[in-house]
């Protein structure tokens, strides 16, 4: 069995979160992190994790690359996180913009402003001693990382990674996870990492409802995929299943404290 540490359950693919989970454990996922983007979709996600609280555990974010996102969405949020922190098992997803900032008229402006925004973010997730789920793609990660370290945020994961070799070297060595999604299974550039990265610096998710290519195609996007990428991964490091399983949930309880069922 396995956990999927990174699932939109806010979003409307998964109105009938009872089915999800259901579909989901046919496919040996017992349980989905729920992430937020915003106030509105946090509160979807705390909804969720309340209706089924020993297989969904919530999350809440401000995602970096929401560009219609502003300074009283992010007051709201972190009036959400004040409010439910005891109920939260990381804060996620936030970050760092990358997409967003090829067609922005200042780049280097909004950047400048989002590192604020984490900087306010994670100064939360230390006072209570939340983890943190990070977008932080590619040229993103080395600010993300610094500004972890700068916090001494000692729990976090960088999810759906993607930077080059050396600052991947450097977040597994500071002891943060890595997380990877269906990618996994048809794209070289997620499998030469998985390769050497060690299996106890590993997660997996779905980011559903992200649509993916190669046999994912044309399926519905969800947390039975999470079972998939953990396939994959025993592949490539030449394990058996059930044990990568194991260790990839023993992983997400680990950082989420979670109770394993």
């Amino acid at each position: 069995m396995i956990v999927d540490t990174h699932c939109h359950l806010h979003d409307p693919a998964f109105a009938d979160i009872r089915e999800t989970l259901s579909r989901a454990v046919t496919h040996d996922v017992w349980g989905v992190i729920g992430v937020g983007c915003d106030a509105v979709t946090n509160e979807r996600t705390l909804a969720a994790a309340a209706s089924l609280p020993k297989a969904v555990w919530a999350c809440t974010g401000f995602h970096p690359e929401w560009t219609q996102l502003g300074g009283f969405d992010l007051e709201q949020v972190e009036g959400q996180i004040r409010t439910h922190h005891a109920r939260l098992v990381a804060l996620g997803e936030v970050g760092l913009p990358w997409y967003s900032l090829e067609s922005a008229a200042d780049a280097a402006g909004r950047m400048a402003e989002a590192k604020g925004r984490l900087e306010r973010l994670l100064a939360l997730a230390a006072r209570y001693d939340l983890p943190v789920v990070l977008h932080a793609p590619h040229g993103a990660a080395v600010g993300a990382l610094e500004a972890l370290r700068r916090r001494r945020i000692d729990r976090a994961v960088f999810h759906w990674h993607k930077a080059p070799l050396d600052i991947t070297r450097q977040i597994v060595d500071a002891g943060y996870l890595v997380s990877v999604t269906p990618d996994l299974v048809y794209r070289e550039r997620d499998r030469e990492m998985v390769e050497w990265v060690p299996l106890d610096s590993l997660l997996v998710e779905s980011d559903a409802p992200w649509r993916y290519s190669g046999e994912f195609e044309g399926i519905a996007s969800g947390p039975w995929f999470a079972s998939r990428v953990a396939e994959e991964v025993a592949k490539l490091k030449q394990l058996p299943v059930d044990e990568v399983m194991f260790r990839l949930c023993s992983n997400a309880c680990r950082l989420f404290d979670l109770v394993w069922a």
